[in-house]
C-alpha cells in the first residue's frame, strides 16, 4: 500500500510540474512510507520526507527512532540525525534543496521551525503548497484502507455499547469513558490478532473521551468529568477522534437518556437530529456534490422549526481526523466510491443538543455504512 502511495505522488508531482515535495505531517507520512509512532514536533524531533518528482526518495529521522522504520518502507535512503550533533536533521537539507526549482510543503501542518529553515534555503526559488495535492491523492481510500475503516467500525461499535452499559445513576462520567477505551482495545486486540497478524500495532485506544451529561449537554466538546450521572439525565458520548484502528479514524455518535427522558420536548429535538442525518444520507453516493449533502442536512433542520446548524454535517476521515472533502457549504467536490465519510444529524434548542453520527464508505451505487448503534429512542434509553 505505501509504495503505490509514494509511486502516486512521485507521478503527480511530475503532472503538477513541482521538483521536490517536503513532508513533514505525521498522518501523511504513515500513509507514504507506513512510519510511525517516532517522537516529532512535540519533542522538537522534526522527521522529513523528501519526494522529488523523477529520483530517489528520503527519509530524515532521529537515530534515536531509526529501528520503528520498516523494513519494507519504500523509500530509497534513509538518513538519521542525532540530538546536538552537528547542524541535526538541517545538516541534509541544503544539498537536496539546492539542486530543485520548484519545491512545495505542507503551508499549513509544516512547523515554523522547519518552514523558516526551508526558506532560508529556497532563495528566489519557487515555494508553493503541496497539501491540495497529498489532499486529492487521500481522498479516494486503497483497498487496503477500507478493510482497516471497516474494523476501524467494530471497533466504534464495541465502545459504544460498552459507554451504554456502563451509564448509571451516580457512576462518574470517567467510569464511561474508561469503559469505552477498555472495550475498544479488546476489540481492536481481537482483530488485529485475527486479521492483521503482521502487525505490531498498538490496540490502545486513547482520547480524552467526549461526553456530557444533563445540563452539560449544550456544550458540544465537553470531555468526561468527575461529575455523577443522575437519573433522568441525556447523555452524549462521541467517539470522534477516539475511533483510531490501525491509524484509521471514524466519526460515531448517540445521545443517551438514563431511566426516563424528563424533558419531552428533548424527543422532538432528537428525532430532528435523526431526520437530518436521514436527509444528508439520502444525497450521500457518488457523483453528488459536498455542499449538497450539507444543504439536505441543514435543510431539515431549519424546516423543522430549528436555527442553521452550527457546524458542517460531515467530514472525509482517514489516517487524519479531518481529511477533504469537508460536506460543508461551499464544498463542490464531487464525491467517489472509495471515499470515507462521518456524516451528522444535529438539532439545538437553548438547553439541550441532540447529535447522532455514523461513518460510512461511499460506494459504487450509494454507500456502506461501517457503524451501526440503533438510533431509536426507546433502545437509547437505559
Amino acid at each position: 500500500m505505501f509504495k503505490k502511495n509514494l509511486e502516486n505522488l512521485q507521478i503527480t508531482l511530475q503532472e503538477n510540474n513541482i521538483d521536490l515535495a517536503i513532508i513533514t505531517d505525521d498522518d501523511s507520512l504513515y500513509y507514504f512510507t507506513g512510519y510511525y509512532d517516532f517522537l516529532h514536533m512535540s519533542f522538537g524531533r522534526p522527521t522529513i520526507l523528501l519526494v522529488p518528482k523523477d529520483s530517489e526518495t528520503i527519509l530524515i529521522t532521529p537515530l534515536i527512532d531509526a529501528h520503528l522504520v520498516k523494513k519494507n518502507c519504500p523509500v530509497d535512503k534513509i538518513v538519521t540525525w542525532n540530538d546536538g550533533i552537528d547542524n541535526e536533521w538541517r545538516e541534509y537539507l541544503p544539498k537536496y534543496i539546492k539542486k530543485n526549482l520548484v519545491i512545495a510543503t505542507e503551508k499549513f501542518k509544516i512547523s515554523t521551525l522547519v518552514l523558516n529553515y526551508i526558506s532560508s534555503l529556497c532563495d528566489e526559488k519557487s515555494l508553493s503548497n503541496i497539501s491540495p495535492i497529498l489532499d486529492s491523492i487521500r481522498m479516494v481510500k486503497t483497498v487496503e484502507e477500507l478493510k482497516i475503516a471497516r474494523s476501524a467500525g467494530k471497533v466504534a461499535e464495541a465502545m459504544m455499547r460498552a459507554g451504554k452499559e456502563a451509564i448509571g445513576h451516580n457512576v462518574p462520567e470517567y467510569e464511561v469513558a474508561l469503559a469505552t477505551s477498555q472495550a475498544g482495545t479488546r476489540k481492536a486486540a481481537e482483530i488485529l490478532k485475527k486479521e492483521f497478524e503482521e502487525s505490531d500495532m498498538s490496540p490502545l485506544i486513547h482520547f480524552l473521551q467526549i461526553m456530557a451529561s444533563g445540563k452539560d449537554l449544550p456544550k458540544t466538546h465537553h470531555r468526561a468529568s468527575t461529575k455523577l450521572l443522575k437519573d433522568g439525565d441525556p447523555v452524549f458520548l462521541c467517539f470522534c477522534g477516539m475511533t483510531n484502528f490501525h491509524k484509521f479514524k471514524l466519526g460515531f455518535d448517540r445521545t443517551f437518556w438514563l431511566k426516563e427522558i424528563n424533558d419531552r420536548s428533548q424527543i422532538k429535538t432528537y428525532e430532528t437530529a435523526v431526520q437530518s442525518q436521514k436527509a444528508a444520507l439520502s444525497v450521500l453516493g457518488p457523483g453528488v456534490k459536498a455542499e449538497d449533502v450539507h444543504a439536505a442536512y441543514a435543510e431539515a433542520i431549519q424546516s423543522a422549526g430549528y436555527p442553521y446548524p452550527t457546524f458542517r454535517c460531515g467530514r472525509a476521515t482517514g489516517f487524519s481526523m479531518l481529511e477533504e472533502p469537508q460536506l460543508v457549504a461551499g464544498n463542490k467536490t464531487i464525491l467517489k466510491p472509495g471515499m470515507v465519510f462521518a456524516v451528522d444529524g444535529s438539532a439545538n434548542e437553548e438547553n439541550f443538543r441532540a447529535q447522532v453520527g455514523d461513518s460510512f464508505i461511499i460506494t459504487e451505487n450509494g454507500y456502506e455504512q461501517i457503524t451501526n448503534f440503533s438510533k431509536n429512542v426507546e433502545d437509547l434509553i437505559i
